[in-house]
């Protein structure tokens, strides 16, 4: 398991690299970028700030939740803080496992959790000014499924 939250790039190649293993049959990434609009507005650059030790600790957990919860081998949580560029990565996760199903599902939880739990910001530079990013929802299907365990 791999976690990691800082200013640093991300070097997504290389967590790809280290994480397959022979026993995988499946790895899937979500790699998640900065891109020059939202929403209709041209996107200079991006802040993020966390309440840094307690979004590692929520990442470590969730890592953990995730090996425990679907049938994969292994996680990397990657996020990273301060101005980011168009074009660089702020968030990277990483899922291997034996198969696909699995490391799909994982991955889409992971990121869909660590945006609405983890204590990680973004503030979105505009060439018309600046906004503080709320979250986004939960798709239907995941509520759905988080609804039904805990039932």
């Amino acid at each position: 398991m791999r976690v990691e939250l800082g200013t640093a790039v991300i070097p997504s190649a290389q967590v790809l690299d280290e994480m397959k293993a022979a026993t995988d049959g499946a790895v899937c990434v979500f790699d998640g970028i900065v891109r020059d609009n939202t929403r209709g507005r041209r996107t200079l650059f991006l802040d993020y700030e966390a309440y840094e030790e307690m979004a590692l600790d929520q990442m470590r957990g969730l890592a953990a939740e995730a090996i425990t919860k679907f049938p994969i081998r292994d996680v990397a949580l990657l996020h990273r803080l301060g101005r980011l560029e168009v074009g660089e990565t702020s968030v990277l996760i990483v899922v291997v496992s034996a198969h696909r199903g699995a490391a799909f599902d994982a991955c889409r939880w992971l990121i869909d959790t660590l945006k609405k739990t983890v204590p990680i910001w973004k503030k979105e530079h505009f060439v018309d000014g600046a906004v503080w990013a709320a979250g986004e929802p939960f798709p239907d299907e995941i509520v759905a499924a988080i609804d039904q365990e805990t039932k």
